[in-house]
């Protein structure tokens, strides 16, 4: 039997990360960060770099769509550890996996793991 609370928030959070996607392949760092939670963190294991805050989330986000220098970008919907996740691509490769920790209506966490190979550990 599906639980209806689950289901409500399992829609919700599909939501969120929808809009997400559409924002993040759009470059539009302002409505990314306005999904974030106040304390939200970015991070990219195994590399030591961390973002806490929307503030320092923005600032990186800024460089990095800098630096893309107009690549596109695409973000494929699946799931990892039942959270909303994402196989990105640039059109030359693959790019990794990216993972949203949803609190309600917010993004608390964006956990992107640049090792290529993942992406095929994940259904599209």
């Amino acid at each position: 039997m599906v639980d209806p609370a689950r289901s409500r928030a399992r829609c919700v959070e599909d939501a969120v990360a929808r809009r997400f996607a559409e924002a993040f392949t759009a470059g539009d760092v302002d409505a990314v960060v306005a999904l974030l939670t106040d304390d939200a963190w970015l991070s990219m294991p195994p590399a030591p770099h961390e973002y806490h805050g929307r503030d320092a989330v923005a600032g990186f986000l800024r460089a990095g769509m800098a630096h893309a220098d107009g690549r596109s970008l695409t973000l494929r919907p699946t799931r990892a550890n039942t959270q909303p996740a994402f196989k990105a691509a640039f059109p030359e490769g693959p790019a990794g996996i990216g993972v949203l920790t949803v609190a309600g209506d917010r993004i608390a966490a964006i956990t992107r793991f640049h090792d290529i190979a993942l992406a095929t550990r994940f259904p599209d």
